[in-house]
């Protein structure tokens, strides 16, 4: 029976939210937050991997042997819950938590570390360190060649022993030239530690020299072909020098082949004298001679059989470590470049963090008191809804390992007013449809009909008809809500899925955090619909169906519409009389829009142009203006250091925007704002490749074309395409509008700012689409009116939906403006202005220009396509009757 169907749906619908809340609850409780690097604290790079000098191309296979090797370095350097992953073709995205130095970190990821071991054939000045094998030597003068002992290598000093370098260590006495030479020349050479100026013997065969590098003390060495590959390498350990205890080394071991190359390499090169450069082997690192020891300890066509060799130099703790995580690593497949590099204070994400929760509850609180307000009970109940939905979407972002970023936030806050749309349709539906099923009861009371007995109004609200006699049947808020739910169903579906377009977007074309927001976006939509349509309806229909409120249904807040639409009812405005002097205002609006890049530049973020962004906290006791800081960044000396755009972030810090200046750079900056302030805290600090920003802003013009063309499309098939050309041109009045007044006002053009412009973009859409939709149902319904009284009717009926709408929206963005911080600032004034102008675009633009086009759009009109529909179920039933032999 349908009674019995009825109760059927609303308890599963009751059992499917209770299931989806209890699921989400276990995995906020049990799941910890992904948090991005902009709210935990820490440095994000960005690699792009080039074809290497052997013709190996960079595409994904190879990228992905890349990032393995580099997730090796980064886990012997120790980061904790550090995160490496490829993006797209050959980009790679290098998340290190908690690291406010990025300086060194980047050094060692971005380092190729082309690792190889090559023979020396030849020097043009004599250069080099001494070498032992692997594990035991005693003690020896330095540089020479040492035998055996019992001391293991890899061993490291106390602390105290390392920093004594040893008992009786004497500072020695300065030798001249002349000394020296005669030093080296009474050892025979050993060690080839050379003096630059001194002549070596040269390649005998020129054409075997691979490449020719200076070493350590600037001598030019001629190297042969690569004898042992880095790849050979098995570990790589640094150490305290076993002889001394106070200079560090790397013990290096191979595996393989590389033991015998290893050995074959010095067994050839021991069979040189003493002196000879041949007797030196070169360890070549990216281009560069990191050592060339002479080959000591081993016999002519023997070599070092131990499977290893010690690196030693002018190592410290730190560098030896570093030099050694590059040698156990491994060579990159590919070279890298660094195209992005982001670093974020903890005190910022911690705030950032502080400032979004304090706005998230301040805006739910707010907007489920207007709510509550506005519509009484369902109000309060679709604010429980609401309290449900922020849990649901909490949960499901946790469970999916979705990383929360800080426009993320922004876009989990700003569905919260979203989420409030479907009820606010759903709820003004429900009231037209209570007050027809009023207008109804009277007109048969007025009729004489009596009321209806209680059992003949379930059956009534059951769907049950009966043929014995006809009564008067009161209004019902139950049949309402439903009926009302029917009514904004399409209306509900369509702008969630304009919606959804724009957070694709993002997602797509979008890099960074700012794919957060679209991430965010999208699962705060798609949760949106589930707690308005399913949650809140459990609610609302358990609410109506009490006796308590059958008695009082004022109680519910669906008996009687609101005062705005009072108010129109009884003034019943003619808002379409204004219409060709709306469309002459909104074409002045945009010719000053547009005039706007002519007039002054703007100021396009280091996303899009390409530089680096260095943001400061000031901890000291003196003051500092924007003008201050202005003059002593121009008064350094790096390139563009005149040109740095120097203004105020926040409450008294200072951030500093140049071009792609070096870490060096980069350091004399701050040095120079802590001596004038007596100390500065670095807060933020980005570093945009130019490549990097010309893609980044191809792919914004892109991200904003594809709105529009996927907007047009659908729009056009949803409904008619003048409604759909008229959306487009509305939404790009406001796009301009909203741009041009981010110029005028000098304010950041970046990627925050194209994560509002899309937000825009969804907001406007799904307000013109709700008025379009209205009015192709007043058509569908009125065939005798004309097109431009429809039209007014359609945006008078829907004024109320976007009144209420748009309060809520703005309480969160408002909230979102004074207590989200700098970062989220320009992105709420953004959302702040364009979905303001949105309102006004979709009544005074959209819909004048659907007028307008109306008269060449030749599409059937909705009622006749209502017609043509009954006429085809009509016909459609008769042949089924014909084809039962069924007489009538």
């Amino acid at each position: 029976m349908p009674s019995q169907s009825g109760a059927g749906g609303r308890w599963t619908r009751a059992l499917i939210s209770l299931l989806v809340i209890l699921v989400a609850f276990g995995a906020a409780w049990i799941i910890p937050p992904r948090l991005g690097l902009d709210l935990s604290g820490g440095t994000q790079i960005v690699l792009e991997t080039q074809d290497g000098p052997d013709g190996t191309e960079a595409n994904s296979e190879n990228t992905d042997q890349v990032v393995e090797v580099l997730r090796q370095r980064i886990d012997r350097l120790g980061v904790a819950e550090s995160t490496l992953s490829r993006s797209g073709e050959n980009r790679i995205i290098v998340e290190l938590p908690g690291v406010q130095d990025p300086t060194e970190a980047a050094q060692i990821v971005g380092q190729t570390a082309q690792l190889s071991f090559h023979p020396v054939l030849g020097v043009t000045a004599g250069g080099g360190q001494g070498v032992q094998a692997p594990g035991d030597s005693a003690n020896a003068p330095a540089d020479e060649a040492r035998a055996p002992s019992d001391t293991e290598g890899g061993e490291e000093a106390p602390a105290d022993e390392a920093a004594e370098g040893g008992e009786g260590s004497e500072e020695a006495p300065q030798m001249t030239e002349e000394e020296m030479q005669e030093l080296l020349g009474g050892m025979g050479g050993q060690g080839g530690q050379g003096v630059p100026g001194q002549t070596g013997q040269e390649a005998e065969d020129p054409s075997q020299v691979a490449m020719t590098l200076p070493d350590e003390q600037g001598q030019y060495l001629q190297l042969g072909e690569t004898a042992v590959p880095g790849d050979s390498v098995a570990s790589a350990e640094a150490g305290l020098d076993p002889v001394n205890r106070a200079e560090w080394v790397v013990n290096v071991n191979f595996r393989g082949e590389g033991r015998d190359q290893w050995a074959e390499l010095t067994g050839q090169a021991a069979c040189f004298e003493q002196g000879d450069p041949r007797r030196r082997v070169a360890i070549v690192l990216d281009n560069q001679v990191i050592s060339s020891p002479s080959v000591n300890d081993a016999a002519c066509e023997v070599g070092q059989r131990e499977g290893g060799t010690t690196i030693s130099g002018n190592f410290t703790s730190e560098s030896a470590n570093e030099l050694a995580v590059l040698i156990e690593g491994g060579s990159l497949p590919l070279p890298v470049t660094e195209v992005q590099r982001q670093t974020v204070g903890p005190t910022l994400g911690a705030a950032a963090i502080q400032a979004s929760a304090i706005a998230a509850l301040l805006g739910i609180a707010f907007t489920a008191l207007y709510i509550t307000l506005v519509y009484r009970l369902v109000g309060f109940l679709a604010s429980v809804a609401l309290g449900v939905y922020a849990l649901i979407a909490y949960g499901v972002l946790v469970a999916l390992g979705a990383t929360l970023t800080l426009p993320g936030l922004a876009g989990f806050v700003l569905a919260i007013g979203m989420a409030i749309d479907a009820n606010v349709l759903i709820f003004e539906r429900a009231r037209e449809e209570y007050q027809r099923q009023q207008q109804t009861y009277e007109a048969n009371k007025s009729a004489g009909m009596q009321d209806a007995t209680d059992a003949e109004v379930k059956r009534a609200e059951s769907g049950i008809a009966t043929r014995r006699r006809r009564r008067a049947i009161p209004a019902s808020l139950e049949k309402a809500f439903v009926e009302g739910s029917h009514k904004a169903w399409s209306a509900v579906i369509d702008t969630n899925i304009t919606t959804l377009i724009a957070a694709a977007l993002l997602f797509f074309f979008a890099s960074g955090t700012v794919q957060g927001f679209g991430v965010t976006l999208s699962i705060g939509t798609l949760v949106s619909m589930f707690s308005a349509l399913v949650v809140a309806r459990v609610l609302v229909e358990w609410a109506v169906r009490r006796a308590v409120i059958r008695k009082h249904p004022a109680v519910s807040g669906l008996s009687r519409i609101g005062a705005v639409r009072a108010w129109l009812v009884r003034k019943n405005p003619d808002l379409m009389k204004y219409r060709k002097h709306a469309l002459l205002a909104a074409a002045a609006v945009v010719l000053v829009s547009v005039a706007a890049p002519l007039v002054q530049s703007p100021n396009l973020g280091v996303e899009f142009t390409g530089g680096r962004v260095l943001e400061y906290e000031i901890t000291g006791d003196e003051d500092l203006s924007v003008d201050e800081a202005r003059e002593i960044v121009a008064g350094l000396d790096f390139s563009g250091s005149d040109t740095a755009v120097v203004q105020e972030a926040g409450d008294s810090d200072i951030s500093v925007r140049t071009g792609d200046i070096s870490d060096p750079e980069a350091a004399t900056v701050t040095d120079a704002l802590d001596s004038a302030t007596g100390g500065v805290e670095m807060v933020r600090d980005e570093l945009i490749g130019p490549s990097m920003g010309d893609e980044l802003r191809n792919r914004a013009f892109i991200a904003l074309a594809a709105a529009l063309a996927l907007q047009l499309v659908y729009l056009a098939w949803r409904f008619r395409w003048s409604f759909g050309v008229a959306t487009m041109l509305s939404l790009a009045f406001n796009l301009v509008l909203v741009i041009g007044l981010f110029v005028w006002l000098g304010k950041p053009i970046d990627g925050v700012f194209l994560a509002a412009l899309l937000s825009v973009i969804g907001f406007t859409v799904n307000d013109t689409v709700v008025v379009l939709d209205r009015v192709r149902d007043e058509w569908a319904k009125d065939d005798k009116s004309s097109f431009v009284e429809i039209a007014n009717r359609a945006v008078l009926n829907t004024l109320p939906r976007t009144i209420n709408t748009s309060v809520g929206a703005l309480i969160i963005l408002g909230f979102l403006t004074f207590f989200g911080g700098t970062s989220l600032q320009d992105f709420s004034i953004a959302m702040l202005i364009g979905l303001t102008t949105g309102v006004v675009s979709t009544v005074f633009v959209a819909v004048p220009l659907a007028i307008w086009l109306q008269k060449w759009d030749k599409t059937a009109a909705p009622h006749v396509i209502k017609e043509r529909k009954n006429q085809a179920r009509v016909a459609a039933k008769a042949s089924r009757n014909e084809g039962d032999g069924a007489v009538v």
